[in-house]
């Protein structure tokens, strides 16, 4: 390590930390601006909660997944047939909660609620289905990217 660092505290665990999390996140965020997706900040976020995550990343990156798959489902379906309302988007965090216990998958609840909540909650041009779809996407290719640098590129031990 250089004595630079070294003089400042910090240690080659977490400047490899630091730089395979700044690789993952470039990386999904410049694949999703390829793929032109809409609200493509959401691959570099996922990429970092998968990575920086006290987890392990298997275990984080299912949970994320299946709770973005949930949330986005349930809200595209809640915002296209029912009307919106506080008692709708009530209704919607409490039966994530519910279907991720149903469904097995208890620990995707938080991913549930927050994709339901940002496309049932966010104002977009486009049909509910349509943004639940890009949401699913956008966070999957972070997902995805996340799991690529944590495979090639091990945590270290901090």
């Amino acid at each position: 390590m250089p004595s630079t660092a070294r003089r400042f505290g910090l240690q080659s665990a977490t400047l490899i930390q630091s730089a395979r999390a700044t690789v993952a996140a470039v990386a999904s965020m410049l694949l999703a601006r390829l793929l032109k997706l809409p609200e493509f900040y959401w691959a570099p976020i996922s990429a970092m909660v998968i990575l920086l995550s006290a987890v392990n990343p298997l275990t984080t990156a299912w949970q994320r997944f299946a709770g973005t798959a949930l949330g986005a489902l349930l809200g595209a379906l809640m915002g296209t047939f029912l009307h919106p309302s506080w008692i709708v988007y009530g209704l919607g965090i409490f039966l994530c909660g519910i279907l991720c216990v149903l469904l097995r998958v208890g620990g995707a609840y938080r991913f549930a609620a927050i994709t339901l909540s940002i496309v049932m909650l966010i104002g977009h041009a486009a049909p509910p289905f349509i943004v639940a779809l890009h949401r699913f996407v956008e966070v999957s290719l972070g997902i995805a990217v996340a799991l690529v640098v944590a495979e090639v590129w091990p945590a270290p031990a901090i």
